[in-house]
């Protein structure tokens, strides 16, 4: 199965000098990167660290993306990175995983790990070979030029979550551990969300604030429960509950949140905003 790309053309460029460009632009819009990150090697089976970065237009949030992506550069790339997603389309199943085939971008071609995606399957309860999600879901699909950048010599297992429940993500979280101490393979998961949606600035502040509280202190049960109390449109948590739960999992104990704006901060209007962070679990 090759995927070919759904949004190149708008949410990133489709030329490929056009998109490195605005890839080098995001990571020197930071003040605190003060220039390209060097690609430096991973040896060993345990990688170090998991991420969560947003999924908008790189204009809006790619200089967040940034953040996340410096870290992974500067530790190196793992054998594997498992990349987790919502579902924006309704379409597929509970979880949903790409298990084989390539994925298509202006940068190249990113082989699916067939072998890791298929124990996830094996060892859930939910997941299912799928990929009807996967065709017009953006939010796994803007990650991939971020690492192509650096690298193509990577594998990928894509996976987006119709059911965000703590249950799927508990499932979930479970068999991607799992299935790493089987196969003895480096592996790093990127969580793709993005933060509250379409409220005013200052109310967007203050509930992503509450998200995030819950994220840097690594308490999956207290973001499912505020996600649902307070209905806070953050489009992405189940996969940030699995990340968390799984890096408890491996002894990552930790999390720093690296950077957050909204869309508001880039275009200047503040009455119906998207918010977007990225951080880093260790």
């Amino acid at each position: 199965m090759l995927r070919k790309p759904a949004v190149a053309g708008s949410f990133y460029p489709d030329n490929p000098n056009e998109l490195r460009k605005l890839i080098e632009n995001c990571f020197l819009e930071n003040k605190d990167i003060s220039e390209i990150p060097k690609l430096n090697s991973f040896e060993g089976s345990d990688y170090p660290v998991h991420i969560m970065v947003p999924h908008a237009g790189y204009q809006y949030s790619g200089a967040i993306a940034a953040k996340g992506y410096c870290n992974i550069v500067k530790h190196g790339f793992p054998e594997v990175f498992i990349i987790l997603s919502p579902n924006h389309t309704g379409f597929g199943s509970e979880v949903s995983v790409f298990n084989e085939g390539e994925w298509i971008t202006p940068l190249g071609n990113v082989e699916v790990d067939k072998e890791f995606a298929d124990e996830i399957i094996s060892f859930s309860d939910i997941a299912t070979a799928d990929f009807q999600a996967h065709v017009h879901e953006h939010s796994i699909e803007v990650q991939l030029p971020f690492l192509q950048y650096f690298s193509n010599d990577f594998q990928i297992v894509p996976i987006t979550m119709g059911s965000q429940t703590f249950s799927a993500s508990s499932d979930l979280a479970k068999s991607i551990f799992e299935t790493g101490n089987k196969l003895g393979k480096s592996y790093c998961v990127i969580a793709s969300t993005d933060l509250s949606h379409f409220n005013n600035q200052e109310k967007a502040n203050k509930v992503d604030g509450f998200v995030l509280e819950d994220i840097s202190e690594m308490n999956e049960f207290k973001l499912f429960e505020e996600v649902i109390q307070f209905n806070i449109t953050m489009c992405g948590y189940g996969p940030v509950m699995t990340t968390i739960s799984l890096s408890k999992m491996s002894g990552k104990k930790n999390c720093e949140i690296l950077g957050y704006r909204t869309s508001g901060d880039v275009t200047g209007d503040f009455s119906s905003v998207v918010g977007y962070a990225s951080g880093i679990f260790k």
